[in-house]
């Protein structure tokens, strides 16, 4: 034989000799579906393999397609193994980043009121018992906040779509009006749901913290993939939009699931627009 070669799905294993305009291909199953194919270049003058060649064919078909499988099973584990340790690092790092902006500032804050204790001790130490109270109080309920955080209960309890109007409720004011739209959403992947919550909840308390707007308004909906709208109508005088840690959270949490995350003031306001992947875990 002047050619041959042994192909997989999108893939040659190995292939021998130069391919002739004639070519004659044995399929490879396993199991029932098809795995790949040996390929045969005729030979000069052939037209059709002869039968000899054929039931010679035959006969290799049938480990070569089984080693064929056992090369793509191999493939796939190493793909997945690859996979488990991206998700395993990304997590690491989406960790020591929630971790970094959280319990910085608290070990921070506790660290000066036990300073503050340690020098009523002497001079007033009902002022310092008192003080040291207070610092328990606040640590626990710190840390009790930072821990939800790493997965805000009221995902669990409430959907995503009941999460943010919690949370919306608790950001408005008086003079300050926040919509939220989100109805009709399909049961989402975990991560999809807690990044949408971020991007959403990162986006609201800039909007009600800097904006100056007197109203903000939520939309979430989901058309082959989950999209996350959060505008407000802030235009008020040297209102800027620098790039920060929030809106580099915002981005880094959609690019993770391997979606986007824009942000950046409009003629009408300022507005936050995430998509995320549906598939993304």
């Amino acid at each position: 034989m002047p050619f041959a070669a042994l192909r997989g799905h999108n893939t040659e294993f190995a292939a021998s000799g130069t391919a002739p305009e004639s070519l004659h291909t044995v399929p490879l199953t396993y199991g029932g579906d098809r795995v790949g194919e040996l390929v045969i270049g005729l030979r000069a003058g052939e037209r059709r393999l002869g039968g000899r060649d054929r039931a010679v064919l035959e006969l290799l078909a049938a480990p070569l397609a089984v080693a064929v499988h056992s090369v793509v099973l191999s493939e796939q584990v190493q793909r997945s193994r690859q996979a488990l340790v991206t998700a395993r690092e990304e997590e690491r790092r989406r960790l020591r980043r929630d971790l970094h902006d959280g319990l910085g500032p608290v070990l921070t804050g506790v660290a000066f009121k036990a300073d503050a204790a340690g020098n009523l001790l002497d001079s007033d130490p009902a002022s310092a018992r008192a003080l040291i109270a207070e610092l328990r109080a606040e640590a626990i309920d710190d840390i009790r906040r930072l821990v939800h955080d790493l997965r805000p209960p009221a995902l669990d309890d409430f959907g995503l779509a009941g999460a943010i109007r919690q949370r919306a409720a608790q950001l408005e004011r008086p003079d300050l009006a926040v919509r939220v739209e989100a109805d009709g959403l399909p049961a989402l992947p975990a991560a999809v749901e807690a990044a949408a919550y971020r991007i959403a909840v990162e986006a609201l308390t800039n909007a009600v913290r800097h904006s100056g707007a007197a109203r903000v308004d939520v939309r979430i909906r989901a058309d082959g993939r989950l999209c996350v709208e959060v505008a407000d109508d802030g235009t008020g005088p040297g209102r800027e939009w620098r790039p920060g840690v929030g809106i580099r959270s915002m981005r880094e949490r959609a690019a993770e699931l391997g979606g986007t995350c824009t942000a950046g003031p409009g003629p009408g306001g300022g507005r936050v627009t995430a998509a995320l992947p549906l598939g993304g875990s």
